[in-house]
């Protein structure tokens, strides 16, 4: 039986989306992209994956942010 990560299923979909030309895209297709991306923060941040992206994106905000003082 094969199984589908819905994680999985949302990247590739966010990454079709995200191929499209701006100018092609209307208001609601691009109201549509962010909640699938707002989806999909949701279904990674408790993983194993998730926490280590979070580590980094802390690490690059706290290095910009130190060095722009």
């Amino acid at each position: 039986m094969l199984t589908i990560n819905v994680a999985v299923l949302l990247v590739v979909v966010v990454l079709l989306r995200l191929r499209r030309r701006t100018q092609a895209r209307s208001r609601n297709d691009e109201k549509l992209t962010v909640v699938i991306v707002l989806v999909l923060s949701v279904l990674l941040a408790p993983t194993a994956f998730g926490q280590g992206l979070l580590d980094i994106v802390t690490q690059l905000v706290g290095g910009v942010s130190g060095s722009s003082r």
